[in-house]
Order: structure tokens, then sequence, then C-alpha cells
């Protein structure tokens, strides 16, 4: 995905949480309601995660220099485990606190109708966010039969699909919320409110943990798809120089940077020189087919 479009996603994502934040946590002030309030700190949490993501491209586009030869492409996998990490500890853990607090002293909402107009004002916000995220996501889906689920396993850009799983983690959590509000009003029981909290708290751990797994396999060093190695490894022996190689090894330094290891066994009969002029015209196929390979290193020797 392209930096622009993560961008875009990310601020469409902002906007919305910082002002049904605010509008939750009012919405909690007047009502008493707990999910609610855990609502608001959810909202809270997705607004401080944006900003780290968006620090997270910034710094993951600065050049390599000798400090870095490589690049610090993967500070964008790191501040992108840090935002998992935050919907763990705050999001989920706070909001079953609060849950938790609330089956100890239970209150019944003194103004339920705010809590269902907040909580209606923040879904369409949360939709509108999602529905940017999910266009801009799909714009550079490289294959378009791909359902948006699988494209987000399988991609390699955390700046785009953990907007999309938060923003969608945030319509569950609103209509769990609605639930708890509307069962605590309807049986006279505030128990379910201080339930609907816990369940959010719930929910934002389980899509914390899965985004925590994700995250990791990019920050220790994901190779790239299995496409991509396949059509490489089909560029190398499709070359007249070559007469065997080893599967290309591929690491993932950022969404669209690539490096790329070659073991290539060329034909004996070939001289130096053409042995060189094969290098160059496999480096120069491959740049051409694939442009997220920054960096290729290509060694001519024995597979064996």
């Amino acid at each position: 995905m392209s930096t622009g479009s993560s961008k875009v996603s990310i601020y469409a994502a902002m906007a919305a949480n910082v002002a049904i934040g605010i509008a939750k946590f009012i919405g909690a002030y007047i009502s008493g309601s707990s999910a609610m309030l855990s609502e608001g700190i959810h909202s809270v949490v997705d607004s401080v995660n944006e900003v780290l993501l968006l620090y997270g491209l910034r710094q993951s586009e600065t050049g390599p220099d000798e400090q870095y030869p490589l690049g610090r492409g993967q500070e964008l996998y790191f501040w992108s485990l840090m935002v998992a990490v935050l919907i763990f500890a705050l999001g989920g853990g706070v909001s079953i606190i609060q849950g938790v607090r609330s089956l100890q002293s239970v209150e019944i909402s003194s103004d339920p109708i705010v809590s269902y107009c907040v909580l209606g004002a923040a879904a369409v916000f949360e939709g509108a966010a999602l529905t940017v995220s999910i266009r801009e996501f799909n714009k550079i889906q490289s294959n378009a039969d791909m359902g948006l689920w699988k494209a987000i396993r399988v991609s390699k850009d955390p700046s785009s699909f953990i907007v999309i799983v938060e923003d969608s983690a945030a319509l569950v959590g609103l209509l769990i919320a609605f639930i708890g509000v509307w069962m605590s009003e309807t049986t006279g029981n505030p128990i379910y409110d201080a339930i609907a909290s816990i369940a959010i708290g719930g929910l934002l751990t389980v899509v914390a943990t899965a985004l925590v797994a994700k995250t990791k396999g990019l920050l220790v060093g994901e190779s790239a798809s299995l496409e991509t190695r396949e059509s490489i490894k089909t560029i190398v022996r499709s070359d007249e120089a070559v007469s065997d190689s080893e599967p290309p090894i591929t690491l993932h330094f950022g969404p669209e940077d690539i490096m790329l290891a070659l073991n290539i066994e060329f034909r004996d009969e070939l001289s130096a020189d053409e042995i060189e002029a094969a290098v160059r015209r496999i480096e120069k196929t491959i740049r051409g087919t694939h442009t997220e390979v920054k960096r290729i290193f290509i060694e001519a020797a024995s597979v064996d």
C-alpha cells in the first residue's frame, strides 16, 4: 500500500475518533453508563494509535545512512506492535476493570437517551471512517479477486490493516454498548451495562492479541509473498545463462521494501563477462517486475 493511501485512512480514522471520543465521554458523564465510558476509553486509545502509526510511517520513510545502512523501514512494524500493546493494555484492560467496578457498585443510567444519541452518531462516523479505510486499501490491492480479510492476512502494511481492524472493532463495540444500555433500561438492572463494558474489553483484548501475532511476524522478518517468490524464481531460472538456483531469500524491511538474496549457478562454459552481463540482466528484470524489491544480492556459486 502506498504511504499516501495509508495516511488518508489514518487521518480519517483519527478525525472520527477524536470527535466520537469527546461525545462518548460527555454521554458517559451525563448518563453514568459504564459501557459508554469504556467506549470513550476505546476512542482515546484508537486516537493515540493513529498518532503512533503516523510517527512510524514518518520514521520508516527515512533513507539509509551510516547508522542504518538498510534504512529504517521496520520502524513502522515496531510502532504497529506498540499500537497492539496499547489496545491490549489500555483498551481491553481498562474496559474490563471499569466493568468489574461497575458490577460491584451498580447504578442505573440516569439518561439512556443521551447514550443512544451518542452511540448512533458514533456509528455513523465510525462507519464513514471504515468506508474510507477499505476504499484506500482496495485501491492498491494487488489481487482484486482476493477477499478483504484474506488480503489483510497477507498484507505487509500494518498502517493500513490496523486502521480497518480498529474501525471494525469499534463498530462491534458500539453494538455491544447499545445492547448493554438497552438491556439495563428495559430490565431496570444496571448489571447489563457493566457486562457490556467487560465484553468490550474482551473484544479489544482479542483484537490486540491478533494484531500482536501479525505485527510480531513482520518485525521478526517475514519473507515476501509466495507469489512474489515464485515469480522471482521463474525469472531467474528462465534466464539462458542459469543452470540452477536455490529458492530466493526475501525479507521485508517495509511494506514496499524487500531485500532479495539469490544463490545462482551459471553455466560452466560462460566467461566472467558473460556472467556479469547475466547478473545485470536478471537484476533489471526483477526490478522491472517487482518494484518493491529495493536491494538485490546475487552470489554466483555452486548450488551444492
